[in-house]
């Protein structure tokens, strides 16, 4: 991975985490060094970045302060997300939500333009990417 790659990464990944930037932001800037997917472990505290050559960048965060749901609550999920879409809520207080909704992690499908989020049990939501 050249180092215009990691940076443009890791610049988006910090400036999501402190809240500066909204989802599409991130996406945008993902998409402009050819990231073709990530996938984020909240309860390894984990984001992995993946390249359309098949390159990975894997990234750590602090892990969540409370305790992850049990069960996953898709409507919870669904507000969540709404939050985020409509500017409302910023990653650090998406984290929190959709934690407490018991997601456990997600994988942002850039080239598929759509997100899964994942349950501790397999349960599943998709999200497509807001119409542009």
């Amino acid at each position: 991975m050249n180092p215009n790659t990691r940076s443009v990464i890791e610049a988006a990944f910090t400036a999501s985490h402190e809240g500066r930037l909204h989802f599409g932001e991130v996406v945008e800037r993902l998409l402009g060094v050819q990231v073709e997917s990530y996938h984020v472990d909240y309860r390894a505290g984990r984001a992995t970045y993946y390249l359309a050559d098949d390159s990975t960048l894997d990234l750590g965060f602090e892990r969540p302060g409370e305790a992850i749901a049990r069960d996953f609550d898709d409507n919870a999920m669904r507000a969540a997300i709404a939050g985020a879409q409509q500017g409302r809520v910023m990653y650090p207080e998406f984290k929190l939500l959709s934690q407490r909704a018991g997601c456990v992690g997600y994988t942002v499908w850039i080239a598929g333009r759509r997100v899964t989020y994942s349950g501790r049990r397999g349960e599943s939501h998709v999200e497509c990417f807001p119409q542009r």
